[in-house]
C-alpha cells in the first residue's frame, strides 16, 4: 500500500497543528504507524490520497449510519447552504428538529441545540447542578464525556479516593467535585453515593461505552443505576453521543427500557456536520435561560446546514426501520465468525458488541470494565490494526475505540472484513 502523499501531508501538518492532527486519535500514535489523510468517502468506502480504497468502520465516529455521501442527506445541504450557511437567529428546521427528537425519544420533553457532544455534556452537568443545587457528579473509569474539565478525571486508588486531573490544565478544584466509579459495579456506585449522600448532582454514563472499546451493561447495571439514582435524588445523564439513534432507533434508553433524567446527543443528529443537544424532563430543562437562569449559549447552535442533514437522516431512519435490522445481523455475523475462529484457534481474543457497535479486544478476559480492557494486547492490536489497513479495512486507530457498521456495508463488504480478520488476527 502506497501512502507517500499521506506521509508528506502529515509531515507539513506537523509545522502548523499540533501533533500533525486536530483529534489525537487521529495521529495513529498507538498503532505504530503514520496517518492516512482521507479525500473522499461514498456508502461503505473511503478513499485516501494516494487512492487507497478502504472499506470504512469508523464512519466519522458514527454519525454515517447510513454511509457516506448519501444523496438525500447531500441534497438536503446543498438545498439549504443556497440560502445562507448561518444567521445566530432563530429559523424553522430548529424547532422541527427538537419536534422531531422528542418524538423518537420519549424522555426528552424539551431538548437543546448545541455543536459538539462535549458542549453537551458540560451544559447538562451545569444545568443538574443547579436543578439540584448539589456540585458533585460521578463518571465511571473509561467513560469519555468530551473534553471539558470536570471529565478529564482518573480514578484514585479506591472508592473513597476523589478524583485527580488527567490532564494539564485541569484545576484541583475542579477535579474534587469528580467522582470515578467502576462501569458494570454497582457496588462501586453505591459505596460513593453513601460517602457522598446530598452532595451528588447526576451521575454521567455511557450506556453502551464505546470509548473503551465497546462494552456492554451488564447484570441489570443500568436498571440499578436508574433505581439508585431515583432513590437518592441525583439525576441519571445518558450520554447518548455515540448510541443515540445508533444501537436502536431511541438509542440506549429504548434498547434497555431505561428513562434518564437528561440526555445528550451528537453524531447522527448532524449527519456528519458538527452538532450537539441535550434534553429531558422539561421542569429540568425549563431552568435553562433564557426561560430559567441557567446560562447556556451558541451563536452556531441549530446551525441551518446541520439541522438540515440530522433532519434528514433521522427521518430516514425513522421511516426505514429494517436499517436496523440489517445492521444488528451483520454484527451479529461479525462477531460469531470472529469468535468461533478465536475459539479454534485458542486465541487470546474476545468480541464485544451491541447491535452496530463492536471492538475485538485482544484479551482472552471478557471485558466489563475499564481494567478488564487494560489486559488487551495493544501491542497485537497494532499488528492486527496495520495488517487490515494493508487489506483495505479501515478500523478505529486503537484498541479503546469501538467500530462501526454502516447501512450502506453490502454483504460482500462483509464477509470481505470477515476473511481479512480471521487472517489478521493470527498475525
Amino acid at each position: 500500500m502506497k501512502t507517500t502523499k499521506s506521509d508528506a501531508l502529515f509531515q507539513r501538518a506537523q509545522i502548523s497543528i499540533p501533533g500533525g492532527v486536530n483529534s489525537p486519535v487521529r495521529a495513529f500514535k498507538s498503532v505504530g504507524r503514520n496517518p492516512v489523510f482521507i479525500k473522499k468517502g461514498w456508502g461503505s468506502k473511503m478513499w485516501d490520497e494516494d487512492e487507497n480504497v478502504y472499506i470504512d468502520y469508523v464512519g466519522s465516529w458514527g454519525p454515517m449510519i447510513l454511509g457516506h455521501a448519501h444523496p438525500a442527506i447531500v441534497e438536503a445541504i446543498q438545498r439549504v447552504a443556497s440560502d445562507g450557511t448561518s444567521f445566530g437567529a432563530a429559523t424553522e428546521r430548529e424547532v422541527e428538529m427538537a419536534e422531531l427528537i422528542r418524538s423518537i425519544m420519549p424522555s426528552v420533553e424539551m431538548v437543546r441545540m448545541v455543536n459538539s457532544g462535549t458542549e453537551a455534556t458540560m451544559s447538562a452537568i451545569r444545568l443538574a447542578r443547579a436543578y439540584t443545587k448539589r456540585n458533585k457528579i460521578i463518571k465511571f473509569d473509561g467513560c469519555y464525556h468530551g473534553h471539558a474539565d470536570s471529565f478529564l478525571i482518573k480514578a484514585g486508588s479506591g472508592a473513597a479516593t476523589l478524583g485527580v486531573p488527567d490532564s494539564p490544565g485541569v484545576t484541583a478544584s475542579v477535579a474534587a467535585h469528580t467522582l470515578v466509579a467502576e462501569f458494570n459495579n454497582i457496588n462501586s456506585v453505591q459505596a460513593l453515593v453513601e460517602e457522598n449522600r446530598g452532595e451528588i448532582a447526576a451521575i454521567i454514563v455511557e450506556p453502551v461505552v464505546g470509548n473503551m472499546g465497546c462494552i456492554p451493561p451488564q447484570n441489570n447495571f443500568l436498571i440499578e443505576l436508574r433505581s439508585l439514582c431515583t432513590k437518592e435524588n441525583i439525576l441519571l445523564i445518558f450520554d447518548e453521543v455515540m448510541t443515540g439513534f445508533r444501537v436502536a432507533l431511541g438509542g440506549a434508553q429504548q434498547r434497555y427500557s431505561i428513562t434518564p433524567d437528561l440526555t445528550t446527543l451528537g453524531k447522527i443528529i448532524g449527519g456528519g456536520l458538527p452538532v450537539g443537544a441535550y434534553g429531558g424532563r422539561k421542569e429540568i430543562m425549563s431552568q435553562i435561560a433564557p426561560s430559567g437562569q441557567v446560562y447556556q449559549a451558541g451563536t452556531l447552535s441549530g446551525n441551518p446546514l446541520a439541522m438540515a442533514a440530522g433532519m434528514t437522516l433521522l427521518t430516514l431512519l425513522k421511516n426505514e426501520p429494517f436499517h436496523y435490522e440489517k445492521l444488528e445481523r451483520y454484527g451479529a455475523e461479525i462477531e460469531t465468525k470472529i469468535m468461533k475462529k478465536a475459539v479454534e484457534q485458542q486465541l487470546p481474543l474476545t468480541v464485544n458488541r451491541v447491535g452496530s457497535m463492536f471492538t475485538i479486544f485482544f484479551t482472552k478476559e471478557h471485558v466489563v470494565n475499564a481494567d478488564s480492557a487494560r489486559t488487551s494486547d495493544t501491542k497485537k492490536f497494532g499488528n492486527y490494526f496495520r495488517s487490515m489497513l494493508e487489506h483495505g479495512i479501515y478500523l478505529p486507530p486503537s484498541q479503546f475505540e469501538a467500530a462501526f457498521i454502516s447501512a450502506a456495508h453490502t454483504q460482500e463488504d462483509i464477509e470481505q472484513t470477515i476473511a481479512t480478520m480471521e487472517k489478521s488476527i493470527l498475525q
